[in-house]
């Protein structure tokens, strides 16, 4: 006889991940393999792997028009951002939770396919599945698994909650050697 697994979810139940929200989101490597590059000095060093990571942050962002994700940060084996979910005035930048603007000189935003509102799962999926597709064909590794099945998400509260983990971010490479794992 078969033991049927039933996975859990990690997500708040009845929580609505498509409403306008800021959240911390952190995405860990398939084994915690420090694949991205190294830190020096207290700075993170990337690689040719974690340059494909940077470039589909950004990609990422431009494929949703109604998304934010800054700040974030590319680790040896994990990955930080700040998601805002339907919080981008694309006409102003301003992000709902502390009104600051992020387009830091980019011009409009790629228009999203449809109407669709994103998920903040559609977004982790969307990030995920690019970067892992075009590492996996430059490393010339056919359907190996880049990143852990799941992810971490914390819904950010107000601006101080958001003011403390952009110092995480921010500080992450510096406290590398004391929790590499």
């Amino acid at each position: 006889m078969s033991e049927t697994r039933h996975r859990r979810s990690i997500r708040l139940k009845e929580y609505d991940y498509s409403q306008a929200a800021s959240y911390f989101v952190t995405i860990c490597t398939q084994n915690r393999e420090s694949v991205f590059g190294g830190i020096l000095d207290g700075k993170m060093i990337l690689n040719q792997w974690g340059e494909i990571v940077k470039d589909f942050h950004a990609e990422t962002e431009a494929h949703f028009e109604t998304i934010l994700m800054t700040p974030f940060v590319i680790m040896p084996n994990h990955y930080h951002a700040i998601i805002v979910l339907n919080g981008r005035d694309s006409v102003n930048g301003r992000d709902h939770i502390t009104g600051r603007d992020h387009r830091k000189g980019r011009g409009d935003p790629a228009p999203t396919v449809g109407n669709a509102v994103p998920t903040l799962g559609n977004v982790v999926g969307f990030f995920k599945y690019q970067t892992s597709k075009r590492i996996n064909l430059l490393r010339q590794t056919p359907g190996q698994k880049l990143w852990q099945r799941n992810y971490y998400e914390h819904v950010i509260r107000d601006e101080t909650d958001y003011n403390r983990i952009c110092k995480y971010i921010e500080n992450n490479p510096l406290k590398w050697e004391l929790d590499s794992l």
